[in-house]
């Protein structure tokens, strides 16, 4: 069983609901963001997203692209990425997820991306901007190096692409709340629990919920209907503040 799926099961069984964090390889420092990831797995995080900055984050709001401009400055890339993940599962036990847009992976190849992921202890690939027409490359190199490849769902992705797409996916299913980008927002949407409802039908991964959370309100309501919440943009600002512990406790607690 995956680190993912162990992760999951445990979670369930102990009444609880995921907690996903993101934060950026890189940002500030290198240094000081894997400060801040091990701080956030020592204060309830379950699954870390970790970042792989890019000059074009289409998908992110300001708060994560400014993360990915401090990051890109200090020169991080791909490989310093991997070097974090390596670093990070020396001692921790915890789902590691890379999480980036294809270009960077393009470039440096799919097949070594992977094989090194793999080796650096990473669990699973999270690619936002790679649809799922144009992923088997990907998929193929993942699976061969026993990585998961997590699918990410929108409100308005239709039920014919999940007929096809959700029954062969791995991991969990990342469903993104809003039509726009990442970034905290002061309401969720009003038909969370349907949209959720509705994937549940094509899978039987846990579902997990993502794009606005900024509080531990927010993920609470969230879980309600969904096994786990991603929240991005407001540990980053959080940590910006000093406040990362703190606030990963307080989500946590409400979770």
């Amino acid at each position: 069983m995956s680190r993912i799926a162990e992760t999951f099961a445990a979670l369930q069984r102990q009444g609880r609901k995921a907690l996903v964090g993101f934060l950026m390889a890189g940002d500030p420092t290198p240094a000081e963001a894997e400060r801040r990831m091990r701080t956030a797995l020592a204060t309830g995080v379950d699954i870390l997203e970790l970042g792989v900055p890019f000059s074009d984050p289409t998908a992110d709001g300001p708060v994560i692209q400014a993360a990915a401009r401090r990051a890109l400055a200090r020169g991080t890339d791909v490989a310093a990425a991997l070097a974090c993940a390596r670093r990070l599962r020396r001692d921790c036990a915890a789902p590691l997820v890379l999480f980036g847009y294809a270009n960077p992976f393009f470039v440096r190849g799919y097949a070594r991306v992977c094989a090194e992921a793999a080796a650096a202890g990473v669990d699973a690939l999270l690619v936002v901007d790679l649809p799922f027409e144009e992923a088997d490359e990907l998929r193929g190199q993942a699976e061969r190096c026993g990585l998961d490849l997590i699918p990410l769902v929108a409100p308005t992705t239709p039920a014919e692409r999940l007929a096809r797409w959700l029954p062969g996916a791995r991991g969990f299913v990342y469903y993104i709340t809003v039509r726009g980008v990442t970034g905290m927002r002061h309401g969720l949407p009003a038909n969370l629990a349907a949209q959720i409802s509705r994937l549940r039908r094509h899978t039987k991964l846990p579902i997990v919920a993502g794009f606005g959370v900024r509080n531990g309100a927010q993920a609470r309501a969230v879980a309600t209907a969904a096994d786990g919440v991603v929240i991005g943009s407001a540990l980053i600002r959080a940590a910006e503040r000093g406040r990362l512990a703190a606030f990963v406790r307080r989500v946590r607690h409400a979770l």
